[in-house]
């Protein structure tokens, strides 16, 4: 095995440990806090709200994650970041509602510096040709989280109604050990490499060599390219979805009493979008080369269908008032949990289509300057689930899915233009660079 791929296999492996913390616990914050609220009256804290709090920091604060990396590198930007992460699950422990919305802030910025470290670490890693292949590992192990996390909440909240301290004490102190473990992970990774290509600049040097002030002003440049722009649109999509599937489409089972067992579902539909991210990103670790040759575009509009699909379905089988407590109101059809966790899958697999996608094509055309592309992505994608999680508190299921399905349609489109633009300026590359060298041929 060469370096550039152990090196990716561990990443990924660091990455599952922390997000089987963050993630399960995103997807069951808004049962915790509720059942927290029953138990004690005073505690009033809104897991909606705490989520939009991450996600305005993490956006805002993904503007400086660049200047950071440039002066300590990606490795120790994941590892500072991921120990916010582990603080915020602990903070639960004993619940206080500004400690709930401080730690929140806290890891709006931890969540910056991560997610720029492993965009920039992913690509320091790969050459243009493997980062599909890459990309793909990285997110199957990633996704890996949600399956293993979601399968523990699922036996601890078995044949239980409401959840009581003790449940909430095992879970959440699991889940903390297990965020532990991948910053252990995380602080013992390998210096990045990868074999140069032709013509290949050692990206390396170029971001260790840039200067904080650098970094910050080079990704406002890049933020208002008109490629980049177009690109904003397809990444705000994604974080929309993030919000609707990570926060507020298993509260939504779990608010529904027509639904047997509805705590454990919320468990279940947690384990089939895992499955769902993990299938995804398995496949296009493994087919990447393939991937590359047809195009990226083909592959993102499949994402559409399979989330057009899951769209669909869920607005006939869920009430309508499903995202904001305890309902006994009537879907329009009767609600299905089959079809619910169904729709769990579909979601899983077309954000992995979606992610993958894009971290392949951030990696290749931005191969340069991958660390304020990917901070910029972030920035985007957490502007969406932002809009998600305050709109949570107030829209009703079927509005929100209207939003989805047409930031989808105009996302995907956005994505497709770009990838039609740079396979034109690949042909015209590759056109020129074969004229030049008949002409010389002829020259000589």
């Amino acid at each position: 095995m060469d370096k550039s791929l152990l090196n990716i296999i561990l990443l990924g492996v660091a990455f599952m440990f922390v997000f089987t913390a963050f993630q399960t616990m995103s997807n069951i914050q808004k049962t915790i806090t509720d059942s927290i609220e029953k138990e004690d009256h005073s505690y009033n804290g809104d897991a909606y709200y705490s989520q939009a709090i991450i996600y305005s920091f993490f956006s805002i604060f993904n503007w400086s994650a660049p200047s950071v990396i440039s002066i300590i590198g990606p490795k120790f930007s994941m590892f500072l970041g991921g120990t916010v992460y582990v603080t915020f699950i602990l903070q639960f422990l004993a619940p206080k509602v500004w400690g709930m919305y401080l730690c929140s802030a806290l890891m709006g910025i931890g969540a910056a510096m991560i997610w720029t470290g492993q965009g920039n670490y992913l690509t320091l890693n790969s050459t243009k040709k493997l980062i599909t292949r890459n990309s793909g590992i990285f997110w199957a192990l990633l996704q890996l989280s949600m399956f293993v996390g979601n399968t523990f909440v699922f036996f601890a909240f078995k044949g239980k109604d409401e959840i009581d301290k003790s449940t909430r004490t095992l879970v959440i102190s699991t889940l903390s050990a297990v965020g532990i473990a991948g910053l252990v992970v995380l602080f013992l990774l390998p210096k990045a490499w990868k074999e140069e290509e032709d013509d290949e600049e050692d990206d390396v040097d170029k971001i260790n060599n840039e200067g904080p002030l650098k970094a910050f002003t080079g990704a406002v440049k890049l933020f208002f390219t008109s490629r980049m722009c177009l690109l904003s649109l397809s990444f705000l999509y994604t974080g929309l979805e993030l919000g609707f599937f990570s926060g507020i489409y298993s509260s939504c089972l779990g608010f529904t009493k027509k639904f047997e067992n509805r705590k454990e579902l919320v468990g279940i539909s947690g384990i089939l979008m895992g499955a769902g991210e993990v299938i995804g990103g398995g496949i296009f670790g493994i087919f990447g080369r393939q991937t590359v040759k047809w195009g990226r575009d083909p592959v993102v509009a499949m994402g559409f269908v399979l989330h057009a699909i899951a769209f669909g379905i869920i607005f006939l089988n869920l009430p309508n008032d499903s995202p904001f407590t305890d309902t006994d109101e009537n879907a329009i059809i009767n609600s299905n949990a089959y079809l619910a966790i169904l729709c769990s899958f579909l979601l899983g697999l077309g954000d992995s289509i979606y992610n993958t996608q894009i971290l392949s094509l951030l990696g290749t055309v931005y191969s340069e300057n991958s660390a304020p592309a990917f901070a910029i992505f972030k920035f985007s994608q957490s502007i969406g689930a932002v809009i998600t999680f305050i709109s949570a508190k107030s829209l009703l299921l079927h509005y929100q899915l209207a939003i989805l399905l047409t930031m989808a349609v105009v996302g995907t489109l956005s994505f497709i233009k770009v990838e039609w633009n740079t396979k034109k300026q690949k042909t015209l590359l590759a056109t020129e660079t074969g004229k030049n060298s008949e002409a010389l041929t002829d020259s000589e």
